[in-house]
């Protein structure tokens, strides 16, 4: 009984350091470039798009492909930045849990 009672301690904690850790992934600000840093992204934690920075040197209307590209390409970068960050606070979360390999946290 005692093991269980630990356990569901366990369960408490991890619930309440899952919040704290989703708070903290909510306050992320992480840029992506493209083009030698002539476009810029900045997204948050969630993936929400906070800023979009283009060189206006970049602004043709020739060359739209290029520039789209560009802004996809930035947002894939600051994406990815958000993607690493937040698994990497995920692991330091759940450090000395016996979770399976693959399981993806937060659910």
């Amino acid at each position: 009984m005692r093991d269980l009672m630990g356990m569901m301690g366990k369960v408490k904690e991890m619930q309440e350091k899952m919040a704290s850790m989703q708070e903290e992934v909510e306050k992320l600000e992480l840029e992506g470039t493209s083009g030698g840093g002539m476009v810029t992204v900045r997204l948050n934690g969630k993936g929400i798009m906070l800023g979009l920075s283009v060189d206006p040197s970049l602004i043709n209307s020739d060359e739209v492909e290029i520039l789209e590209d560009l802004i996809v390409a930035a947002h894939n970068d600051a994406k990815g930045k958000v993607e690493a960050a937040v698994q990497e606070k995920t692991q330091e979360l759940t450090a000395g849990l016996p979770i399976p390999p693959g399981m993806k946290l937060p659910f």
